[in-house]
């Protein structure tokens, strides 16, 4: 068996893995139904609208479909679905269980948990597999989510709930924040594309600079008493921004729990 690729769905993200695994050395194929989706996809990638055509010769099937339609399309390439083939969804909130269940065998299947700016090729995907994902299997899911980002594997996919409500929503977090900067910034006189260059470079620099150093360090280090950083940030604390944020990811991930049992759930 080639080292095949076969996407079902496509997608923005199914759109940016797979060309980008396509300049490399695997093979890609992709399944979208829409005829203006499958024009999208040039080059090296194959398109076709049959699921089951494309997962007949690939050695990884990704499943990259919205969640309510899963278990439609796991059902019906389940029977084409063999023993050596491995299963990677990147649908999110849906457990290895629920996938598990759908396919009616004892399948190899990673769950993944990417984020948006995986678009980019600047993402961060936490990963779990089953017990039947063999090494070369997991080295296979890590190559095709690592040309999104960096990956982090997890022992059980019950973590990436967390995964979900900390760096799968965290982008919209930091646009927030970001988008709340720039309206401060021409609050105080500055026109709005000045300030959004200022905010998004320093975000960047930011997070360059805490990639590498300790965050708590870093804020200290740019924190001079009786300063213009110090007033800031008392003003922050003030207003609880620490405790309001942790409330926002807690309740991100209790909303993914529900979401993962509501899935589950529909499944039986």
């Amino acid at each position: 068996m080639t080292r095949r690729v076969a996407f079902v769905g496509g997608g923005n993200m199914a759109h940016a893995l797979a060309t980008r695994l396509a300049a490399g050395a695997f093979d890609v194929v992709v399944a979208e139904p829409l005829a203006e989706q499958r024009a999208r996809f040039a080059g090296p990638v194959t398109t076709t609208p049959h699921n089951t055509e494309a997962v007949q010769a690939a050695s990884t099937i990704v499943l990259a479909v919205k969640p309510q339609v899963l278990q439609a399309v796991v059902r019906e390439i389940a029977p084409t679905v063999g023993d050596n083939q491995l299963v990677v969804s990147i649908a999110a909130g849906v457990p290895i269980a629920a996938i598990e269940s759908w396919l009616g065998a004892d399948r190899a299947v990673v769950r993944c948990m990417p984020n948006t700016p995986a678009l980019v090729g600047a993402g961060i995907t936490g990963l779990a597999a089953n017990a039947a994902v063999t090494g070369d299997q997991r080295d296979d899911a890590e190559a095709i989510l690592r040309t999104a980002g960096e990956v982090i594997w997890f022992d059980s996919d019950a973590a990436l709930d967390a995964v979900t409500a900390l760096s799968g929503s965290g982008p919209a977090y930091f646009f927030a924040v970001i988008e709340a900067l720039i309206a401060a910034g021409t609050n105080i006189g500055l026109d709005a594309q000045t300030a959004k260059r200022l905010v998004v470079a320093t975000a960047r620099g930011a997070a360059t600079m805490a990639h590498s150093d300790d965050p708590a360090e870093l804020r200290r280090r740019v924190t001079s008493p009786g300063g213009t950083t110090e007033r800031a940030l008392s003003i922050l604390a003030e207003r609880a921004v620490h405790e309001a944020l942790d409330e926002a990811v807690r309740g991100a991930f209790e909303r993914s729990r529900e979401l993962a049992r509501d899935l589950a759930g529909a499944s039986d």
